[in-house]
């Protein structure tokens, strides 16, 4: 770990600027440090050693620590299969191998990939969890057509930059807890079922004994139908770029 790519994250226990809890269930845990994570790699064309694979503790993936010929660090989300003292670049002629960075119109159809753009530039966006990867299914005038790992077919234009490969430690998703106090070293305060709450925290709360929610269906806290309603803006400017929603 490099002082120059960390820094002590600040903790909000989910409030907001006037002390008011916008987030619930999140306080305490222990403190930590967030790294800088190099989502753009837009060092091209330089090669880079892999120094060392470590663990974040703000992230589900592993990552991974690069020493660039020119001598920076930087980190990079550690994909499967990425071994210390390989080699990785980033580049238009870069080859397709796990963790080169590359235009998606240069990447073959089927490979997987994450850390997608969706704006070039901008940096990876899409599919950067711990065990995701996308696949690439189609390329055509400019576009390349995207399977997600929810299932959801988009496009994404084909200049955008992608690092090939499966996000590692996809072992995190059969991670067993075993207490409520690890839960909150990582930050993470009690979740309280509505009806057991009194009627004036919860519209599920209240009534004698275990009467269930009393009301033909369930609402959030703040009295908005959670079951079934649509949240998505009528109208967003993505909806043109999804060929097939999410399952």
């Amino acid at each position: 770990m490099r002082k120059k790519l960390f820094k002590i994250l600040k903790k909000h226990s989910g409030r907001n600027n006037s002390g008011k809890v916008t987030v619930r269930h999140q306080g305490s845990g222990e403190k930590k440090f967030l790294r800088e994570i190099d989502f753009k790699r837009d060092k091209h064309d330089i090669p880079a050693l892999v120094e060392a694979i470590e663990y974040d503790p703000v992230r589900t993936a592993n990552i991974a620590l690069l020493l660039y010929q020119d001598g920076e660090r930087r980190y990079i989300l550690a994909p499967q299969g990425l071994k210390v003292g390989e080699t990785v670049v980033s580049g238009k002629k870069a080859e397709v191998k796990v963790g080169n960075a590359l235009p998606l119109k240069k990447i073959p159809i089927g490979t997987v990939i994450h850390n997608i753009e969706l704006k070039l530039g901008k940096g990876g966006q899409l599919v950067r969890g711990a065990g995701t990867g996308a696949v690439l299914q189609a390329k055509e005038k400019g576009m390349a057509t995207i399977r997600l790992p929810s299932g959801e077919l988009r496009k994404v234009p084909w200049d955008c930059f992608a690092t090939v490969g499966q996000v590692g430690r996809s072992e995190w998703k059969t991670v067993v807890f075993g207490k409520a106090g690890r839960k909150r070293h990582m930050g993470i305060r009690p979740t309280v079922r509505g009806v057991a709450q009194d009627p004036r925290s919860h519209p599920h709360g209240g009534g004698e004994g275990r009467s269930g929610i009393g009301m033909p269906s369930p609402k959030s806290p703040w009295g908005k139908k959670t079951k079934g309603k649509k949240t998505r803006k009528p109208k967003k400017y993505s909806d043109k770029l999804i060929i097939k929603r999410r399952k």
